[in-house]
């Protein structure tokens, strides 16, 4: 009994912790870390450290799994003379290998990481994935809230939501096509029916690998799949009702395309339903060339590495900043652990 007594004293101190008032502060978030994140991964967790943000949140892609990442297995071309990396040893240290040079960065600092589509492809599973990465999804806070929802849910996902300071952080999973599947969305729905009742809850981010339907990126988006499309059409409306009936702020974060861009649903597809949205797939990933319809109003870029830093106004306000990396940033964290010439190709040459 008093084993059970403690544990629910931890749960709700936790929880009241996440929801302390609070001045302004700050977060981080960006997604795409595979073929050059070793060496772009330490230079945005150096600029998260600097800018004072409370956590970093990844949106998925830590590896690229189906070819060897460039940081691990450099090209050839640049002459460096690598021990050959076969794939069965890639597959094995893959993983290992983001934890130890794109997480240990971080320090203490809380690191929030979501399932990518890079994450399940062959061999690795989101089973897998949850195994690997379990310290980072039963932590403290996480563990209370999932109970807190539901006191009967023992079981790991690959999503979840956080309450920090008054606003409620929903990390979705659309890793495969299958998602969001009826439990998902039964889960979602649950969470923002108590954030509409709650009159704490002032704002809610939610955050995914694949952008929601009718973005700027809907050719690389949750519509490549029909399931994809009506469980992504149906999120999106949910979180509208939030906005509009609720009178909550929503943000909706995704990465998976390789550049930077806002206002990503600011289309004509959903007209006067536009709620504020960012594609951040920038920490590494091979960059992609940007879409033709994008206008000066997404101020959208693209052979750049980076990260948004998030200030939050006191009344749950969020608004957000593109920090971009130069050479030199890289140059200046990673240059004692990689040769310069693939750092240099890391930064000019990692692109479609």
């Amino acid at each position: 009994m008093r084993r059970v007594a403690c544990l629910f004293l931890v749960m709700n101190f936790t929880v009241l912790a996440q929801n302390r008032p609070t001045g302004p502060w700050k977060f981080a978030v960006s997604g795409d870390s595979r073929n050059c994140g070793d060496i772009v991964m330490p230079a945005i967790a150096a600029g998260v450290h600097k800018s004072g943000a409370v956590f970093y949140w990844h949106l998925g892609d830590f590896r690229a799994i189906y070819r060897l990442d460039e940081d691990m297995s450099p090209p050839a071309e640049l002459g460096l003379h690598n021990k050959p990396l076969d794939t069965r040893t890639y597959l094995k240290e893959a993983w290992p290998d983001f934890i130890a040079h794109q997480m240990v960065p971080f320090g203490e600092l809380p690191v929030y990481l979501m399932m990518g589509n890079h994450e399940a492809v062959a061999p690795m599973t989101r089973e897998a994935w949850l195994v690997q990465f379990a310290d980072w999804l039963e932590t403290p806070a996480l563990h209370a809230q999932r109970l807190k929802d539901d006191p009967q849910d023992h079981k790991l996902h690959a999503y979840y939501h956080w309450i920090e300071r008054n606003i409620d952080f929903i990390s979705m999973d659309n890793s495969t096509p299958d998602q969001f599947d009826p439990d998902q969305m039964k889960w979602l729905h649950a969470v923002l029916a108590r954030d509409e009742a709650s009159p704490e809850i002032r704002s809610i981010v939610a955050g995914m690998h694949e952008a929601l339907p009718g973005s700027f990126s809907r050719m690389h988006s949750m519509s490549e799949s029909s399931l994809g499309d009506k469980s992504g059409r149906e999120t999106y409306e949910a979180l509208w009702h939030a906005h509009e009936a609720a009178h909550k702020r929503v943000y909706v974060l995704a990465s998976h395309s390789h550049y930077y861009m806002d206002n990503v649903f600011d289309t004509a597809e959903w007209k006067d339903k536009a709620l504020p949205g960012w594609i951040i797939g920038t920490a590494g990933a091979q960059r992609y060339k940007l879409p033709p319809e994008a206008t000066p109003a997404q101020h959208a870029q693209t052979n750049v590495y980076g990260y948004m830093i998030a200030n939050v106004g006191a009344d749950g306000e969020v608004s957000f900043a593109f920090e971009r990396l130069s050479l030199d940033d890289l140059r200046a964290i990673s240059g004692a652990s990689y040769p310069e010439p693939l750092i240099r190709w890391c930064y000019e040459n990692n692109h479609q």
